[in-house]
């Protein structure tokens, strides 16, 4: 079980952002996220959006930097990802927003 972070290369405002991710449970992902006082809000159904400037800590309390194509490919063998055709209004229902 290993909580994962790819590279940020996402620019949206004023940050650039990356992705936090489980490759075995979400329980485990929110706990890494909570110990790290990372916002429910920044949860997107089978993911964390992270800004760079918290990379550090995150590795610091055991994420593990991989690349980005790594993340999906676990993310999926996991069985914990969501198709992009599951995330409009019901992706947001489901998450509280």
């Amino acid at each position: 079980m290993t909580v994962l972070l790819d590279p940020p290369l996402w620019p949206r405002h004023g940050h650039v952002w990356g992705h936090l991710v489980s490759d075995a449970s979400l329980a485990e992902l929110h706990a890494l996220a909570a110990r790290a006082g990372l916002p429910r809000r920044a949860f997107d159904l089978d993911h964390y959006d992270v800004p760079a400037e918290r990379y550090a800590e995150l590795v610091a309390l055991g994420a593990v930097l991989v690349d980005s194509r790594e993340l999906v490919r676990r993310l999926r063998a996991s069985g914990l990802r969501v198709p992009a055709r599951d995330r409009g209004s019901a992706g947001r229902a489901a998450r509280g927003t």
